[in-house]
């Protein structure tokens, strides 16, 4: 799961998506003028988003609002602390 959520993360314009959903949910429509992205090249980014988990949407009329899913965000953040965790480990002497 942290594979496919960094690899969803090394896209400049996803890494813009999920900074301007950190202030909470948003308006596709919102988002596209923000971002100044097409409407097609927003949906595609939302849709990788969306198929890792890091976004949920709700539809309410002609438009998509999308959010933040924090615990998933939280399993990136799991992941991370676990990393520099071992990274603080020494390395066994070797035997010469």
């Amino acid at each position: 799961m942290v594979q496919n959520l960094l690899k969803a993360l090394a896209d400049p314009n996803r890494l813009q998506i999920i900074e301007a959903l950190a202030s909470g949910e948003r308006c596709v429509c919102d988002l596209t003028s923000d971002l100044s992205l097409t409407q097609s090249r927003l949906s595609f980014h939302l849709k990788v988003l969306k198929q890792c988990g890091l976004l949920s949407d709700r539809q309410s009329g002609r438009w998509a609002y999308y959010r933040l899913q924090p615990d998933v965000i939280q399993t990136l953040q799991g992941w991370l602390e676990t990393l520099i965790a071992r990274s603080q480990s020494k390395a066994i002497n070797c035997l010469d």
